[in-house]
């Protein structure tokens, strides 16, 4: 029998002092089987770093998570149903940038893979708007010891985000890293 998913729920006291957004986060994120806790927290991060203190859209993971290949990971929806912002998560293909870029007026991805070399090949990609794409590589030794620090269902933590460095605070340990920029160029 197929297993199937695992729902978390992260409560995240969210304060990005770059972006001016302090909000209180519930979040509940289903965890595919085949979904690393790396990729799971990467998406979680990602949801953080694009939260806004916006009335006019709507930021939500997708609705049938890594099982709907053809949506968004995270989009930003304007009232009317318009794709605002488009998340791509890990190490997605080219095409579906590609895809992204088209789909999209902002298009980010966050990755928890090395950033060298998510930089050598989104520079050697041919891909509508390269410069446009915001890419954003979270450290995976980072990751790892946050998700050592969560419980089997999620968790709860505060998540600080200031001159492009995360810092979390989690069951009395500190936590940072910086956010690195890659550049697709």
């Amino acid at each position: 029998m197929a297993r199937q998913a695992t729902t978390k729920r992260f409560l995240v006291e969210l304060s990005n002092v770059d972006d001016g957004v302090y909000q209180k986060l519930d979040l509940r994120l289903a965890q595919q089987p085949s979904e690393t806790d790396a990729f799971l927290l990467t998406r979680l991060l990602a949801y953080c770093l694009l939260t806004r203190d916006d009335d006019d859209s709507v930021l939500a993971f997708s609705k049938g998570g890594l099982t709907t290949p053809e949506d968004p990971a995270i989009a930003r929806t304007s009232l009317d149903g318009r794709i605002l912002v488009w998340c791509e998560i890990g190490n997605p293909s080219i095409e579906r940038l590609h895809k992204a870029s088209k789909s999209a007026p902002q298009v980010f991805l966050v990755t928890q893979h090395e950033a060298e070399r998510m930089q050598k090949e989104l520079a050697q990609a041919t891909l509508f708007r390269k410069e446009e794409l915001v890419v954003w590589a979270i450290d995976a030794a980072f990751l790892a010891e946050l998700g050592g620090k969560l419980g089997e269902r999620g968790g709860e933590f505060s998540l600080t985000i200031s001159d492009a460095t995360l810092y979390v605070e989690i069951g009395g340990a500190a936590l940072s890293t910086p956010l690195t920029h890659v550049s697709t160029v």
